[in-house]
């Protein structure tokens, strides 16, 4: 059996989606949409998906809130690794009328993925890669993963809205992620937690 192994860039098919308009999409089971990738040849050996923990800009804060639910529900998943990188505050100013406001810019996904990629290369850990994103960045640790295991593959699926031609350049293959599979690959609402408590799905995700 030809043993896969799929990254997932969180962020980035978060933004495909919500720039999609396919908010009703977020509650995604990772795991079974992986799973539904596979030819009858192959068998899915773990999904890792990156991602970094928002932080509340003050008070009860429901975006935070719904990644909570969705970490937790993912956490049930026996097949799914959630690997985090930082969100670092950033103060920007406004072009028009100078006021500084905080925000907070993601720090580290590209690296964690990178590093994730070549580590499980040399331990042998796939034969094929699936990796769904679009960020360029990872355009050099794809080159060196089949230069330097000439054997293995690495499939590219960008997010909705999203592409880069220099992945598609240096990938085995690629395509876009569609509607069917995201539709069809949903969590249960609730998800019960091994320890049987359930965790529902976001009403604004509905």
């Amino acid at each position: 059996m030809e043993r896969v192994a799929v990254y997932i860039d969180g962020l980035n098919l978060y933004y495909g989606l919500r720039d999609r308009g396919w908010r009703r999409y977020y509650w995604l089971d990772l795991q079974r949409m992986s799973e539904s990738l596979m030819r009858p040849y192959q068998r899915l050996q773990f999904v890792r998906y990156f991602t970094a923990e928002l932080l509340p800009n003050g008070g009860a804060d429901a975006r935070v809130e719904r990644q909570d639910a969705y970490l937790q529900a993912l956490s049930s998943l026996p097949k799914v690794d959630i690997q985090y990188g930082l969100h670092i505050p950033k103060t920007i100013t406004c072009r028009h009328c100078g006021a500084d406001s905080l925000t907070y810019e993601e720090k580290m996904t590209d690296v964690n993925i990178a590093v994730a990629l070549l580590e499980d290369a040399n331990d042998d850990l796939f034969d094929t890669a699936i990796l769904i994103s679009a960020d360029s960045d990872l355009t050099r640790p794809i080159e060196v993963v089949r230069q330097k295991f000439a054997d293995n593959r690495v499939i590219v699926i960008f997010p909705p809205k999203r592409h880069s031609q220099h992945l598609s350049d240096v990938a085995t293959r690629s395509f876009h992620i569609g509607r069917d599979l995201l539709r069809d690959n949903q969590l249960p609402d609730p998800v019960a937690k091994p320890d049987g408590y359930p965790v529902h799905k976001p009403a604004r995700w509905r």
